[in-house]
């Protein structure tokens, strides 16, 4: 009989995608790959809306559950994984014959209830779903008296796939869903080391979008310790992501400019604007269509409308805002299931909070910052400066940073 264990992987919004389903799909093979690649002796394989992961032709043994989810299961893109038996001997005995074995093989006792759910992909397969289901429900009450049928509530739900090749599965373990990585064009991050910005590219990257992330670096009034949160967080995305850019940019310079320059209560909002400016300069040179920021609507004073009007004022480019709508318990919440917040929390300070005005303006008029910028002649070499300065660590999955 032709049995082999492989691992069922379902995606979500890619099927409705329509004549653009195959650049999805085909970027969510290139990252399913690269991930398996440590691992070696895999393959994946796309049918009738599933891609299958299987051991390759060369490969001896079994497929090894554990380490191929440890290694995808946190790939953007997919909404569950499912461990089944597969055969190619599509009949209704063997399929019978298959579920009762996968039974005795996954449940020690199974005296609970049950429904058997059938999906006929394959119209050629002469028995309708619901006859499927019927036939098998009645071989599994039969061969486990204990069991009985509930399809309202059931503890199991069994279920059958018939496509070229029929599954049989029980048990889903979740994914991340989203979209593949990379798929939603290229944005720039401003990750400043807090629990905020690492969800807010979190976030993007679950829609698509592929990262260049951007920190403002502020010796000696940051230290090397805080430098180091940050790579550690741009290191924990690119497990999402599959591939993270962090441009670290010297802000010492600019940020001593404006702290002699400008009135204190609005020094946050002048410092803002200028890493908007660099970051603008920088998505130009990686060709990123948009800067994303990890701002909640009025968490801090420079997160009010009006303030974050006279940010965005500074430059033209599309800002997004994912963390726009959540509260703080939201945001720490995500934070800690995709493991950036132990990481966030370490005691190290970034440039924003250091220079923070003790009563900082919060209602800013965007004439009044944008006339007194403009006395500010030095202040546009000094961005082009830091951003011509700027150096940068790449990040790929299950691999360490390299310095650019």
């Amino acid at each position: 009989m032709d049995t082999t264990k492989v691992l069922l992987v379902k995606y979500g919004e890619i099927a409705l995608r329509g004549k653009n389903r195959r650049m999805f799909q085909k970027q969510l093979t290139r990252d399913l790959q690269r991930r398996l690649e440590e691992l070696g002796g895999y393959r994946i394989v796309l049918e009738d809306g599933r891609f299958v992961i299987e051991r390759s032709g060369s490969a001896s043994g079994e497929m090894e559950y554990e380490s191929v989810l440890s290694c995808v299961r946190t790939t953007l893109g997919i909404v569950g994984f499912c461990p089944c038996t597969r055969t190619r001997e599509l009949s209704l005995e063997n399929i019978i014959r298959l579920v009762l074995d996968y039974i005795r093989d996954n449940y020690n006792d199974f005296a609970c209830s049950f429904k058997v759910e059938t999906k006929r992909a394959n119209k050629l397969f002469p028995v309708r779903s619901y006859d499927v289901s019927a036939a098998v429900g009645e071989a599994v009450l039969n061969s486990f008296p204990p069991s009985r049928v509930d399809v309202h509530n059931p503890d199991v739900v069994l279920n059958i796939e018939i496509r070229h090749s029929a599954y049989i599965y029980s048990k889903v373990v979740p994914g991340l869903g989203g979209l593949p990585a990379g798929s939603s064009g290229r944005g720039v991050l401003l990750l400043s080391g807090g629990i905020d910005s690492p969800v807010a590219g979190f976030m993007m990257a679950k829609r698509g979008l592929a990262l260049e992330a951007v920190y403002f670096n502020s010796p000696p009034f940051t230290s090397e310790r805080a430098l180091q949160k940050v790579l550690d967080i741009a290191h924990k995305i690119a497990g999402y992501s599959g591939y993270i850019k962090l441009h670290v940019v010297p802000f010492t310079d600019i940020q001593t400019y404006l702290y002699e320059s400008v009135p204190r209560e609005k020094l946050t909002i002048f410092m803002k604007r200028a890493m908007l400016k660099i970051a603008g300069i920088l998505a130009d040179r990686c060709e990123a269509k948009c800067v994303v920021t990890g701002d909640s609507l009025g968490q801090v004073a420079s997160q009010t409308i009006e303030a974050i009007s006279a940010i965005d004022a500074s430059c033209s480019i599309t800002i997004l805002r994912p963390l726009a709508g959540l509260d703080k318990h939201e945001i720490i919440s995500i934070a800690q299931k995709i493991g950036t917040y132990e990481i966030s929390v370490r005691p190290f300070e970034d440039c924003c909070t250091i220079f923070v005005a003790k009563h900082p303006e919060i209602r800013p008029k965007v004439h009044i910052i944008e006339r007194m910028e403009a006395k500010l002649e030095f202040l546009p070499e000094k961005v082009r400066a830091a951003a011509d300065a700027a150096y940068a660590h790449v990040f790929l999955y299950g691999s360490s940073r390299a310095e650019l």
